[in-house]
């Protein structure tokens, strides 16, 4: 593998549907040569695929689906949390509930860092005291 071999694969990993002719123009190389190389790359096991990344708002059950038990803390109004809650686009429903914590979210994010994200809003932000979280691994949907 040299420098050349190099560029395509960077171009590659951000572009899987870039075309031949495409990369050949960028990397000053013809058509053929690049197909070329890449069949080599793809031979000799340094390619081993191509896939689509999707966005998980675009998928439908994509991302992480979880439910998130809340505890306010004392004095945080339900009315107040409920009315934020309504606001962050992750949070598909927020019940009241009975037991120990006060409310149950039913969210979407995308990835563990917008998991994170949400936590954390919710603890600095919305005026929650304790959370614990259930992701699903499944649903009969």
């Amino acid at each position: 593998m040299d420098a050349i071999d190099s560029e395509i694969i960077a171009i590659l990993a951000t572009d899987g549907r870039a075309s031949f002719s495409a990369l050949g123009r960028t990397i000053g190389l013809s058509t053929n040569a690049v197909g070329a190389r890449i069949r080599k790359l793809e031979t000799a096991g340094v390619i081993i695929g191509y896939r689509a990344v999707l966005a998980a708002e675009n998928v439908p059950g994509g991302g992480i689906e979880a439910f998130v038990d809340v505890r306010l803390r004392p004095d945080q109004d339900g009315h107040e949390f409920l009315a934020w809650a309504t606001k962050d686009a992750a949070i598909n429903d927020a019940v009241h509930v009975t037991g120990p914590y006060d409310y149950l979210l039913h969210i979407r994010v995308r990835d563990t860092a917008d998991l994170d994200r949400l936590l954390r809003t919710l603890k600095a932000t919305a005026g929650a005291a304790q959370t614990q979280t259930r992701i699903a691994l499944r649903s009969s949907r």
